[in-house]
């Protein structure tokens, strides 16, 4: 089974399961579903981004935060989000993962497919390197609150739909 044929959780807007859908489906419908983004930050504070490979099916070359994806069937969300720190950046959260907060949102990221998620946002200090799988990464990089706060007031565009809520969330504007 390929990674667009994964079944995600359907969700309602408290989080309760309500079935399961093959995520391309879930995206074109689409169908409300749960989430996980990781957010690490470096000891002086500084945002881990990454720049999606090329090959993604959606916001391909946009920067987002340090890695994100879809909690299998009978997956935790902290487990999801280990793993994916793991496959994405091959970053090791240990235990160091704390939930941050949820939220629901929904944006369209191409003509066909739209993100409807229940997203539960971690985050994890740590001066580890990481070591991105290319096809998931192009780049990656650290930034500081002040200057990714300009470059996403200036080129909103560069930016993934849900990191630019993420960031809101977090940095307050």
């Amino acid at each position: 089974m390929n990674d667009n044929e994964q079944p995600v959780q359907l969700v309602d807007e408290q989080d309760n399961p309500l079935g399961t859908m093959n995520k391309m489906e879930a995206h074109r419908l689409p169908a409300l579903h749960r989430a996980v983004s990781v957010l690490v930050f470096n000891s002086a504070g500084d945002w881990l981004l990454h720049r999606r490979a090329a090959g993604k099916y959606h916001s391909a070359c946009l920067w987002t935060n340090a890695c994100c994806t879809h909690p299998f069937p009978g997956e935790t969300y902290a487990a999801a989000a280990r793993r994916r720190l793991q496959e994405e950046m091959g970053m090791d959260a240990g235990e160091e993962l704390l939930h941050l907060f949820d939220f629901v949102y929904r944006a369209k990221v191409n003509d066909e497919l739209t993100e409807h998620e229940y997203d539960r946002v971690f985050t994890l200090t740590s001066d580890a390197l990481p070591q991105p799988h290319p096809d998931e990464v192009d780049e990656w990089r650290y930034i500081s609150p002040d200057a990714l706060q300009q470059e996403m007031r200036e080129h909103p565009e560069c930016f993934t739909e849900w990191f630019k809520m993420i960031h809101q969330k977090v940095h307050g504007s």
